[in-house]
């Protein structure tokens, strides 16, 4: 089922999986991101950037052109683009691989995402992580749809949407290091099942790094979180490299 926004960065070049290809039913490519985009035999539906790496291209596609001098990355720029086509669930590629700042800018980014209902998959040569939000912060204390789940839901069908907003199972992945780490100030009910070292109800927060380097003990890792805005990040080990 297609059902995701497919966004191109300019970062390192790495390939994307025949799924997210086969979910994404929207593609925006972002400045020097349609570069991959055509290696990756992939036409964008829009693109969009400054084009301060990369010349605007000559092409029939709609183009976006920004000013340089802004206060979005461009990668921010699609996102909000993405955010406003009604897309909640976003899968950003080549989003790792060089600078450092621009790395977390993508995962200030992706917490954006999850600020506002969505779930951000970011994907690079050595990392693949996930941003989502607790699944408490799918209705909000009041009563009203947050989210995700909206006015018309029933209340069976909110709490549905929330404990799975608020949930993800990752399949064993052999070579890779899982870790946890709290985006928000404080996440709490974490629980994390089917790995080295678990832990049921617990409270993370971003200013300890409880739930780094994690693998799996099981062919599924069940990652939950209750409230708060937790990312999950996959890491390819070195070679000799042991958890």
């Amino acid at each position: 089922m297609k059902n995701t926004c497919l966004i191109i960065s300019g970062g390192e070049y790495c390939d994307v999986p025949q799924e997210v290809k086969n979910g994404a039913a929207y593609a925006i490519a972002c400045d020097s991101g349609y570069r991959h985009a055509e290696r990756m035999g992939i036409r964008p539906d829009r693109i969009i950037g400054d084009f301060d790496s990369a010349p605007v291209p000559e092409t029939d596609i709609p183009v976006d052109r920004a000013p340089t001098h802004k206060d979005d990355t461009d990668t921010m720029l699609a996102v909000r683009c993405a955010l406003e086509e009604g897309w909640r669930d976003i899968v950003i590629c080549c989003a790792f691989g060089g600078r450092m700042d621009h790395a977390f800018a993508n995962i200030q980014t992706g917490t954006y995402v999850a600020a506002r209902g969505g779930r951000t998959r970011m994907l690079g040569r050595d990392t693949d992580l996930m941003i989502f939000s607790g699944s408490e912060n799918i209705i909000a204390e009041n009563g009203s749809a947050e989210n995700g789940a909206t006015k018309d839901d029933s209340a069976e069908d909110a709490e549905a949407k929330a404990e799975g907003a608020g949930m993800i199972r990752i399949p064993r992945r052999d070579g890779w290091s899982l870790s946890v780490f709290a985006l928000s100030d404080q996440c709490t009910g974490i629980t994390i099942r089917g790995t080295k070292y678990e832990c049921t109800d617990a409270t993370f927060s971003n200013t300890f790094c409880l739930g780094v380097s994690n693998v799996w003990a099981a062919d599924t890792a069940v990652i939950q979180v209750r409230r708060g805005i937790v990312m999950v990040m996959l890491s390819r080990l070195k070679a000799g490299e042991h958890i």
